[in-house]
């Protein structure tokens, strides 16, 4: 038997995180109907109003009785929002929305005292506070620096605000090497390089074929997609599309081939986001034929490194040469990411 016929529960959930969802399912356990209402302003979001709505979405399926509504506001801060004016704009387009009676308006003890929300609901709905010190974390916090507060962002939230650091750089430069000896550290995982899988599937990069080059590129940007979501704090990738593009006008002879697969490159390129790249310069790491690599590139290795690093060059991507033996690159890599994404191996 619940205690309220309907009940509401609203915030901007930017971004969501476990507070929230100890509350949602304490006032979905109270209430035969709970509207949780996503508060939105185009512009003042860290995640869009989409993303939001699906982590919700995603965490109360079970929940039967949860209903998701997203209301429009338009301040363009959130310092404007906190003004009488906007809180009551919001309460009046909640009650339009919802369209019934509100039986019971829940929100954290971080407002018991203000009247705040009495003054907006009272007498026709009941206020609940829930306990904030409970889960002590907020969205304030999580948006300043969301690795600091990893164990609070919910599953369903982690690919959003895992960090991706993509290791690049010419063949047999120690990539495959430090994207796992850099996920060990973290404990995290990585995306090793597609192009390896294909090329010994191939029999040898001489025998590969054009759908093999577009397996590497289309297989590689979902592989980094579904590790995100299951990364702790950072992710590692080693290799990206752009590096397989350069390599596509080495290994095809067509003409029409080399044009279509730089647009497939650029394409996919232009949909990725990287945190860090590091580039891993050939001195200082020995070539080693594993069986898939260009015996070309092994006799001019720094005159491809080169070309290379142009073409990220060219798509303005941002990135950090490394060198030195494995120790030395391993160590730096460490050192970069401390420095420029405040990330350590201290949980």
């Amino acid at each position: 038997m619940y205690k309220y016929k309907v009940g509401m529960y609203g915030g901007s959930f930017d971004p969501l995180h476990v507070g929230h969802i100890h509350d949602i399912i304490r006032a979905a356990a109270m209430c035969e109907e709970l509207y949780v209402m996503i508060s939105w302003c185009s512009g003042r979001e860290s995640a869009s109003k989409e993303l939001r709505y699906r982590w919700i979405l995603n965490s109360t399926r079970h929940l039967s009785n949860v209903r998701i509504i997203m209301v429009e506001d338009k301040a363009v801060s959130k310092e404007e929002y906190n003004t009488d004016y906007y809180w009551e704009k919001g309460a009046e387009d909640i009650k339009n929305t919802i369209g019934k009676p509100i039986d019971a308006v829940f929100c954290g003890s971080d407002y018991y005292g203000t009247n705040r929300f009495e003054s907006l609901y009272c007498p026709e709905s009941e206020v609940v506070y829930f306990d904030r010190a409970e889960v002590p974390v907020s969205s304030t916090e999580i948006r300043t620096w969301a690795t600091k507060h990893w164990d609070y962002i919910p599953a369903v939230c982690r690919d959003y605000y895992t960090r991706k650091v993509l290791v690049a750089g010419g063949e047999s430069t120690g990539k495959s090497t430090l994207v796992q000896n850099l996920a060990l550290a973290y404990n995290t995982n990585f995306v090793a390089e597609v192009g390896r899988e294909t090329c010994e599937y191939a029999g040898g990069e001489e025998l590969m074929i054009l759908d093999d080059l577009i397996e590497n590129m289309i297989r590689q940007k979902d592989e980094v997609r579904k590790a995100a979501k299951s990364s702790n704090r950072i992710l590692f990738v080693d290799t990206d599309v752009l590096t397989t593009g350069f390599y596509c006008n080495l290994l095809l002879e067509n003409p029409e081939e080399k044009t279509k697969m730089v647009q497939l490159a650029d394409s996919i390129h232009w949909t990725n986001d990287w945190d860090m790249v590091l580039f891993l310069e050939p001195e200082g790491a020995a070539f080693v034929q594993d069986g898939t690599r260009n015996e070309e590139i092994k006799t001019q290795r720094k005159k491809y490194s080169e070309m290379l690093k142009a073409m990220f060059d060219r798509n303005q991507v941002k990135y950090f040469a490394i060198s030195g033996d494995y120790l030395e690159r391993f160590n730096k890599a460490k050192e970069l990411i401390a420095q420029e994404l405040k990330i350590t191996t201290q949980f």
